[in-house]
């Protein structure tokens, strides 16, 4: 991933050093459990863990010649070790190592995420209870619907970021597998209990029938999971996006002093960080899809998946976290318009009110159901062509006046009866973080 969405604590997770230095814990944890078993000496192992250091630059220099990367890896080992170097890697193939250090990179990664997820949820939860009371239009289709607030739609941004969460813990737990378990998973050079002694050390769980990988649908499975969060992410900045459109103008990003928006016309107030955030979503299903394709390798493997992965898994993961970070950042600072808000609903002509006088004539009026949506249908339509008020329409309709008196007119236009159950929705939220004070 390009440095600009790079974030410096998922960045390190995924330098040469840092991927070196999990495949040496790998190699020392090995070791360890040799030593216990009289394979590796004990003065060998003493000179392993105490002069054992990964050098990438002569890693890359080595693997010039080998043109295999674990090779160099463990030759350049050897090299800082000396003489005891001979004991490295024994009983082990390169899967061994690689897999079981990548477990510990996109666990790492995975954590880092899911304390985002919280941050963010976090945020919405706060942001969701302070306009709670923001009144504003609801559109289906893209057209006014009924009224609702914006706090009610911020809530249920919060609940959606928080099932993504739950399926990306699942992945997460998921992916700290790792295998000690020989070329084809068959234990030929080392036994299972050296591998269960080895994944323990490392606090991971041993795949219970490797080949020589571990299989790739606990990746796809990963990724398919940042993929949904990304796609929420993406659902939440275009609706910011069409809310801070020039009509409707309801929030806007913040726009710092010295901002610029455009280098021709000097009042453009863009919303460019939703938009970013809706291009870099578009790359984790990307990802997904090409961790999807790893799937299915042959027999026991081969490496078709191994160049993919060492771009979609770093960069997938910078990305989420990057998106996760603006995200964040952006819900904490949106500018609320209240007062534009209340003006796109008297725009609309209490058009919104429809489906309550619908109800009111069948419920009162006793009106049949087909009979009275013609007569509400017919005054809406007139209403929005003429540019009229609906109320004023209907107050003076010879159907509706024998049906409803203007006091029962007046409380299908009181915006209030649509949004009597919103406060129910946002105390919900009472249990959501209270889940992630106690359990997380």
């Amino acid at each position: 991933m390009i440095r600009r969405y790079t974030l410096p604590a998922m960045g390190a997770i995924w330098t040469e050093q840092a991927r070196f230095e999990q495949m040496l814990r790998v190699e020392l944890a090995v070791s360890r459990a040799q030593a216990a078993r009289g394979v590796v000496p004990a003065e060998a192992l003493a000179a392993i863990e105490a002069r054992a250091t990964v050098d990438p630059e002569r890693i890359a220099e080595i693997e010039k010649t080998t043109d295999h990367d674990v090779i160099a890896f463990v030759s350049q080992v050897a090299e800082s070790i000396g003489p005891e170097g001979r004991y490295l890697h024994l009983g082990l193939t390169s899967s061994d190592v690689v897999d079981t250090a990548l477990a510990l990179q996109l666990r790492e990664a995975g954590e880092l995420l899911l304390r985002d997820c919280d941050r963010l949820v976090g945020r919405l939860i706060a942001r969701a209870r302070s306009e709670a009371d923001a009144l504003m239009m609801g559109r289906t289709h893209s057209v006014h619907a009924e009224p609702i607030t914006f706090g009610l739609k911020l809530a249920g941004w919060a609940f959606e970021v928080d099932r993504g969460r739950r399926r990306l813990a699942v992945a997460v737990d998921e992916i700290a597998t790792g295998k000690i378990s020989g070329p084809v998973g068959t234990y030929s050079h080392l036994g299972p209990d050296v591998e269960a002694e080895v994944l323990a050390e490392l606090g991971l769980h041993a795949d219970p029938a490797s080949t020589q990988i571990v299989q790739r649908d606990r990746h796809a499975a990963l990724l398919a999971a940042m993929a949904i969060l990304g796609g929420s992410l993406e659902r939440f900045a275009t609706e910011i996006r069409n809310l801070q459109h020039t009509e409707l103008g309801e929030v806007m990003e913040p726009f710092k002093p010295g901002q610029k928006g455009s280098s021709a016309m000097p009042h453009k107030r863009n919303p460019i960080l939703a938009e970013r955030i809706a291009g870099l979503a578009r790359l984790l299903r990307g990802y997904a899809q090409t961790a999807l394709e790893n799937q299915p390798l042959w027999h026991e493997r081969d490496i078709s998946h191994s160049s993919a992965e060492r771009v979609i898994l770093p960069d997938a993961t910078i990305v989420l976290d990057y998106l996760f970070v603006k995200m964040a950042g952006l819900v904490d600072g949106l500018v609320v318009r209240r007062e534009r808000m209340l003006e796109n609903i008297e725009r609309g002509l209490g058009l919104h009110a429809s489906s309550r006088v619908l109800g009111a004539l069948v419920e009162r009026g006793g009106m049949s159901r087909e009979a009275a949506y013609t007569v509400v249908q017919r005054a809406a339509l007139r209403a929005a062509d003429e540019r009229s008020s609906l109320r004023g329409l209907l107050a003076v309709d010879a159907e509706v006046a024998k049906r409803l008196s203007l006091t029962d007119l007046d409380h299908c236009f009181n915006d209030a009866a649509h949004l009597r159950h919103v406060p129910t929705v946002i105390a919900r939220l009472d249990s959501l973080e209270a889940e992630i004070h106690a359990t997380r």
